[in-house]
């Protein structure tokens, strides 16, 4: 193995890491230093990595010495499943944690359609007459139908345009169920 091997680099790392530590433990006076104790090389943290190939190990050594500290002890959620992730695998679990989380609406037509979608029976109920039903669902499916249309990219519209006369009667039926006369 050649010098400029990244394998050997890391081991030679630990293993000097290692002996640095004895020393340590054996040397009240640095104990608290946990890098290589010659010629005055400074502490994992207080350099940067020069190269891309020794960051992996550097990350590694900042988050064992904050572990060491402590400073991820008593962490909210620790020991628990991560909220929002379901038994299946979905690539887009964060970004729709986020916009729920941060109730972020209007950003993107497919998301604020899809919105719209799940509320359109409480949108409708509070409708006092049939054309006021009519209304609303069809302005609903003329905003399906022009999200459809666009050319701004993101992510695709698969809400489903409405049935006016379905809806006409579903909203008959849910007015009947609370006691309400036409």
């Amino acid at each position: 193995m050649s010098d400029d091997d990244p394998v050997r680099r890391a081991a030679q790392y630990r293993v000097d890491r290692d002996a640095a530590r004895d020393r340590a433990a054996q040397e009240p006076a640095r104990a608290d230093r946990t890098g290589p104790a010659d010629e005055g090389t400074a502490e994992p943290q207080d350099r940067p990595p020069r190269r891309m190939d020794d960051r992996a190990l550097w990350v590694d050594t900042v988050i064992d010495q904050a572990m060491r500290r402590g400073e991820f002890d008593d962490l909210p959620g620790q020991g628990k499943p991560l909220r929002g992730i379901k038994g299946t695998h979905d690539p887009d679990w964060w970004l729709k944690n986020l916009v729920e989380r941060e109730q972020i609406t209007g950003v993107l037509p497919a998301a604020q359609l899809r919105r719209d979608a799940a509320e359109l029976d409480d949108t409708v109920d509070r409708e006092s007459d049939e054309r006021g039903v009519r209304r609303v669902v069809e302005d609903f499916n003329a905003r399906v139908v022009d999200a459809r249309r666009q050319l701004l990219g993101g992510p695709p519209v698969v809400t489903p345009t409405r049935d006016v006369d379905a809806e006409v009667q579903r909203w008959r039926e849910r007015r009947r169920a609370r006691g309400i006369r036409d």
